[in-house]
């Protein structure tokens, strides 16, 4: 599995390990959390990860602090989540998983297609 969390601007991931309690360190165990990009440091990606052993993520996340930022009005904010189940994940190094490319060895438009025996397609 693979989730997404969209925060809005200025909220982070917090910095492992220093800044997680020991409860939580032990429920995450090797999960490998990322900011998608270094300019968008509110938009949090996790995965793959296993989702029969982990039915539960806790994305551990930084808030803005109103003390020096005066722009901040806690608990007017949207969370977006989403997620991704089998087929299609990026590594946190950028490689994919089980994606398969297909491509055609002719140029050409589909202009039709048939049904062929035991389900297959021509």
């Amino acid at each position: 599995m693979g989730d997404v969390l969209i925060l809005s601007k200025g909220f982070e991931l917090a910095p492992l390990p220093n800044r997680i309690s020991p409860e939580v360190k032990e429920k995450m165990e090797n999960l490998s959390f990322q900011s998608y990009q270094p300019k968008k440091r509110n938009i949090l990606m996790i995965g793959p990860f296993p989702g029969q052993k982990y039915s539960e993520i806790i994305f551990p996340i930084l808030s803005p602090d109103p003390t020096t930022k005066k722009n901040v009005h806690f608990l007017k904010y949207s969370i977006y989540r989403g997620g991704n189940k089998e087929r299609g994940h990026i590594y946190p190094d950028g490689s994919k998983s089980n994606n398969t490319v297909y491509n055609a060895t002719s140029a050409g438009i589909v202009s039709r297609i048939g049904s062929k025996e035991k389900g297959n397609m021509k």
